[in-house]
């Protein structure tokens, strides 16, 4: 595959699907992670850059992926 350069809103590491929204075109210190459900999209958690502050940016994708657990429970999956 070749890389062209562009950033993707994958979360690597991420096996849920979940994307991440960079404000201010990327110069915002924080992200929201979310995951489109049906006809919506849901903000699963807040969370740090993860080049700034990798530890916070990995316990936000583990809330996030907890949180989605939880909401398809809801749903039934």
């Amino acid at each position: 595959m070749i890389n062209s350069g562009r950033r993707t809103s994958q979360v690597k590491g991420s096996r849920a699907g979940i994307r991440e929204l960079r404000p201010r075109s990327g110069r915002s210190p924080w992200r929201a992670l979310y995951r489109r459900l049906g006809d919506g999209l849901v903000v699963l958690a807040i969370g740090p850059e993860a080049q700034h502050d990798k530890r916070g940016f990995d316990r936000a994708v583990r809330l996030a992926e907890d949180r989605l657990k939880e909401i398809e429970g809801w749903h039934g999956g």
